[in-house]
């Protein structure tokens, strides 16, 4: 008996290490970052658990959404961890949330202290945190600093958004545009300017003329020729670096941290050490005093699904991924994005110059900017905010046919019914 009860425990001890044994599904929202999970897998062998594996599957911004939307509903070959960018992650808060609630594990590890505070609750609702953010998505603007010479403009030039309007109307009498326009621009600089789309509460536009005022600035800069809309309307096209950037249409264009390491290095390799960065220009407030020198939109946060057979095993990748010095350092090295991660900041390699832009420490920039950093506010219609705004209204109004007012009549409308 003693022996058939020994033979069964050891049965069921093979099975539990063959269940712990499968490999983690993981769903990477970015083609780019497949190579970077692809190695990360492989410093976490060997630094944690050589016998583990994990099946990386990438997808793009837009598919990820209906691809995990089909298999949270059929439950066929669900994710362990989905990588969800910000804006998107919106779309699950409407009903049950999909994905396992991480607020525990992240104090019982510390993360809560090591995380950047106002990224901390990105990927969290009413108090519940559900995924950690991987980047900071701190905005700067990005300018051409061989044009910038050409020109007789510097940076300290165009500190303020009233001295960037007033050079920028200078140098459209040259026949020179100044920055490039993108409809994420409008929620980029309604929270540099200390509002939002939502507040705490659900309201939308809760300083309606604030955003009014932002939407008018936006559309005046097209019009006296400052501002210009490029091709198909994105600066995230690929179109956009082949005309407007490469041929020195634009000086400048905001974009995150992630814009620079990634798209601008990649799109625009032949302009290496011609690009600069420094902080947004402030806004002058009512009260006499500038307003914070950056701002944030978008970014990638990992999730768990709740449906996962192995939600301990994914918690510790992605934990190691998180926390890990090396791996958040690779990840900034490798074109990826500036950690969130505050105890990676103080890695060499973060603060290094970087030769693309004009050998400026482009980390420590995003280093220093940190503190002012607003925070996002989430809320189950800020895709929907998102991408309406984008889609119906933003060509409209920069060409005039529509008024700022009217955008945000209609949006409201629109976004009640959702």
């Amino acid at each position: 008996m003693k022996r058939l009860l020994n033979w069964m425990i050891g049965i069921a001890c093979v099975s539990t290490l063959s269940l712990n044994a499968k490999p983690l599904e993981i769903w990477i929202s970015s083609f780019q970052d497949k190579v970077y999970y692809e190695e990360a897998v492989k410093l976490y062998q060997k630094a944690v658990d050589k016998d583990f594996e994990a099946n990386i599957h990438a997808f793009g911004f837009r598919e990820m959404p209906d691809k995990l939307a089909v298999a949270i509903k059929t439950e066929t070959n669900p994710p362990d961890i989905v990588q969800l960018d910000e804006v998107l992650f919106g779309t699950y808060l409407a009903g049950e949330v999909p994905f396992v609630e991480l607020s525990e594990k992240i104090q019982k590890t510390g993360l809560d202290k090591e995380i950047l505070p106002q990224r901390l609750p990105l990927f969290g609702y009413k108090g519940k945190i559900y995924g950690l953010p991987q980047s900071l998505s701190a905005m700067v603007l990005y300018y051409r600093t061989d044009l910038f010479e050409e020109l007789r403009i510097t940076p300290e030039d165009i500190s303020t958004w009233d001295s960037f309007v007033y050079h920028g109307k200078r140098l459209k009498d040259k026949g020179q545009a100044t920055l490039a326009l993108d409809p994420t621009y409008f929620e980029i600089l309604l929270r540099q300017r200390g509002s939002d789309l939502f507040d705490e509460n659900g309201k939308v536009f809760p300083d309606e003329q604030l955003a009014i005022d932002t939407l008018t600035w936006l559309r005046d800069l097209n019009q006296d020729g400052i501002g210009v809309l490029p091709d198909r309307a994105s600066i995230f096209d690929p179109v956009f670096f082949n005309s407007s950037v490469s041929s020195g249409e634009i000086l400048c264009v905001i974009g995150a941290d992630w814009y620079g390491l990634d798209m601008l290095q990649q799109f625009t390799p032949e302009l290496k050490g011609k690009w600069g960065v420094m902080p947004l220009p402030a806004w002058l407030k009512k009260d006499g005093s500038l307003s914070r020198r950056t701002s944030t939109f978008a970014g990638q946060g990992l999730l768990i699904y709740k449906g996962s057979s192995q939600i301990e095993k994914s918690w510790d990748f992605m934990k190691y991924v998180m926390t890990d010095r090396d791996a958040n350092v690779r990840r900034f090295l490798g074109g990826n994005s500036f950690p969130a991660h505050m105890p990676s900041w103080k890695d060499e390699r973060i603060l290094q110059i970087n030769e693309f832009f004009n050998n400026q420490r482009f980390g420590k920039i995003f280093v220093d900017l940190a503190p002012e950093l607003p925070k996002v506010v989430m809320d189950p219609r800020r895709p929907a905010a998102v991408f309406l705004f984008q889609e119906s209204f933003f060509s409209s109004l920069m060409y005039g046919q529509i008024t700022p007012e009217e955008v945000i009549k209609q949006m409201r409308e629109a976004l009640a019914k959702h």
